[in-house]
């Protein structure tokens, strides 16, 4: 059961990266650009460690979701929307 919960947890990963990804080209931003806003906030961040984001590969942290959200002008709904349907 545990082995399982590992893979819903990335994919629910993956689709919350890929709704990061949407909202910032929604925002007309490229991944540095949102790396350098989040940089300039106080966050750790890179470009890499963005595109990891996007696309489930990197988990975020609680200071990168709060930034993310005033960043790109979203709620948190639009970043956590999940789909049962695939």
């Amino acid at each position: 059961m545990q082995r399982g919960d590992i893979i819903i947890n990335s994919h629910i990963e993956k689709l919350i990266g890929n709704n990061i990804k949407l909202l910032r080209e929604k925002a007309g931003m490229t991944q540095e650009m949102l790396a350098a806003k989040l940089q300039v906030s106080g966050c750790d961040i890179t470009r890499s460690s963005i595109a990891k984001i996007e696309v489930g590969q990197r988990h975020l942290y609680p200071d990168e979701i709060l930034l993310i959200k005033q960043i790109l002008r979203v709620e948190y709904e639009d970043i956590f929307k999940v789909s049962s349907k695939k």
